[in-house]
């Protein structure tokens, strides 16, 4: 029997949101840059998807790659980020901060937070990284956070496993825990079993060859670590489509 779980597909482009809506998603995760982990995407992306699909749409506000100590420029951007996709219809916000001892950094949260309502808020996996799972469990809970995303402060959800277990229990009815990173067709059904959390975060991605006939075989848009140019990579409806049968 299905206990109707919800799948949140983590994506970076139009085209992935619409094929991600077609194949049954509850919601994604727009994101710009899933080689550094996901950052902000463009206004421009956000409108241009809510404008083509009716799938709940939560939005990144991650103004780089790297730690998430944000400086206070950087804090100014994302508050301004908040609202600009508040604005143009976004369904929720997903951020995170942290303190330099590895703490949730409270205060700048509640900002956020507080920017963002009455959108629904998720703490992405900059959670993964803070020093004390569980104390930062409580602290989320006392800001208001909605949801989580985590692996269990492990590389992936596998590995977190019984962290999740104990997280999942831990949180109750306060917030919802939704395991993400390394979720994959294969694994999806065991990990529900196990973990029985409400909502699973997945990267679902399909390559496909570029329809360029001319190609400079030279020449880079990356730097030493990049991918191929003249590879494409969009969300798989299939994909999709397989997990939400498994839900």
């Amino acid at each position: 029997m299905k206990d109707n779980a919800k799948i949140e597909i983590c994506l970076e482009d139009v085209e992935s949101v619409i094929r991600a809506e077609k194949g049954g998603a509850d919601r994604v995760e727009l994101c710009a840059d899933l080689f550094e982990g996901g950052t902000t995407p463009s206004l421009g992306t956000f409108i241009t998807a809510r404008r083509h699909t009716t799938i709940t749409i939560n939005t990144m506000i991650r103004p780089r790659g790297g730690d998430f100590c944000y400086s206070d420029v950087e804090f100014e951007a994302m508050l301004e980020d908040v609202k600009a996709f508040k604005e143009h219809g976004a369904d929720g916000i997903v951020f995170g901060i942290l303190n330099i001892d590895g703490t949730i950094d409270k205060e700048r949260s509640r900002r956020i937070i507080e920017a963002a309502r009455p959108l629904p808020v998720t703490f992405h996996r900059a959670f993964d990284m803070s020093k004390d799972l569980f104390q930062s469990l409580e602290d989320l809970i006392d800001l208001g956070v909605d949801r989580i995303l985590t692996s269990g402060g492990e590389p992936t959800v596998m590995e977190g496993i019984m962290n999740l277990e104990k997280l999942v229990e831990k949180a109750g009815d306060r917030i919802i825990i939704m395991p993400g990173c390394g979720i994959t067709e294969s694994n999806f059904s065991y990990l529900k079993d196990r973990v029985k959390a409400k909502e699973y975060h997945v990267y679902l991605p399909k390559e496909e060859v570029s329809k360029m006939e001319w190609r400079p075989g030279h020449i880079y848009m990356g730097g030493m670590l990049r991918q191929p140019e003249f590879q494409i990579v969009h969300t798989s409806e299939e994909r999709v489509k397989t997990i939400v049968e498994k839900k």
